[in-house]
């Protein structure tokens, strides 16, 4: 199969481009940059897409980077990255003659309103009340496809992701050193819900969907099942054995807010409480479906 990705020399996308090689799959990169196997965004906006059979796009600036100031300039980057690349692929499906089979957009659970009680499944609502909703919204709303009579049908699915755990990239890298100094701990009442996922499984779903041609639902929350009871101090405390370090410090709400700001802060005080039901419904089984076997791998 040719799989498009787009971002795919991120931290998730080159942990996918493996494991698709490793399936025999062929794949082509667009970056900013041309390359062996990458092709620009320019060139996808003016001439349109390759021939492939799926495209994934994980183009995306991090939305939690500490050493981003969330000013009006830095919010159009978010929004840029994610809505304006996911539009680029959209018209240039629409455009072709012969589209692929599966457009498939990683997006984020923050598309469900931050809560620490209500628990969300793919059929779930969306938020309008805060940034990161609306942005997740407008981020999939870029995705949807006009069709065309007389041409294939491509299959749109959106993969709402959790907090990614991998080894090479992501958070869990930047939080090893503080928990080894014994200087690990949570942030506001440790309550609110922790959704995440291993990259192994993210990466393995992702090649389940489009395998199976999209044809696994529209949308599928890419969180391990244990993700609906696990919070952030479970998190921590499971974090904490595995290094056999305590991990005693609290950072209250309103540091957080100093650091984040109040668009920002609701992902790390407030989370999703995420259940992937279509996920499992669609047949995909979790090598990872509980924190301490994350843990566990991540630290072997």
């Amino acid at each position: 199969m040719r799989v498009l990705i787009g971002g795919g020399s991120g931290f998730i996308g080159q942990s996918f481009s493996q494991l698709l090689k490793s399936r025999g799959h062929q794949v082509t990169i667009i970056s900013r940059q041309p390359g062996k196997q990458k092709i620009t965004w320019a060139d996808v906006s003016k001439k349109g897409l390759p021939p492939c059979d799926a495209v994934v796009n994980l183009a995306g600036e991090n939305v939690l980077n500490p050493l981003k100031r969330w000013t009006k300039q830095f919010k159009q980057e978010v929004i840029g990255s994610r809505i304006e690349t996911t539009r680029i692929i959209t018209q240039a499906i629409d455009k072709s003659p012969t589209p692929p089979h599966t457009w498939v957009v990683v997006t984020g659970v923050a598309y469900y309103p931050p809560s620490q009680t209500q628990k969300y499944s793919e059929d779930s609502r969306g938020g309008n009340a805060d940034f990161l909703s609306r942005l997740v919204r407008d981020w999939e709303g870029a995705a949807e496809l006009r069709g065309s009579e007389g041409k294939p049908t491509t299959q749109l699915v959106k993969v709402r992701t959790g907090v990614v755990l991998g080894q090479n990239g992501g958070p869990f890298p930047k939080m090893l050193l503080p928990f080894r100094l014994c200087l690990g701990g949570i942030f506001g009442s440790g309550k609110q819900p922790f959704p995440w996922i291993h990259i192994e499984d993210l990466c393995r779903l992702l090649c389940h969907t489009i395998e199976k041609e999209g044809k696994v639902g529209s949308i599928l929350n890419a969180v391990s099942p244990s993700a609906v009871t696990d919070t952030s101090a479970d998190f921590t405390r499971v974090l904490s054995k595995a290094l056999g370090r305590p991990a005693f410090l609290v950072t209250p709400g309103f540091a957080v807010q100093l650091l984040f700001g109040s668009d920002r802060a609701p992902m790390l005080l407030e989370g999703q409480r995420v259940v992937p039901q279509r996920t499992l419904q669609s047949g995909f089984t979790f090598l990872y479906p509980n924190l301490n076997a994350a843990v566990d791998q991540l630290l072997s």
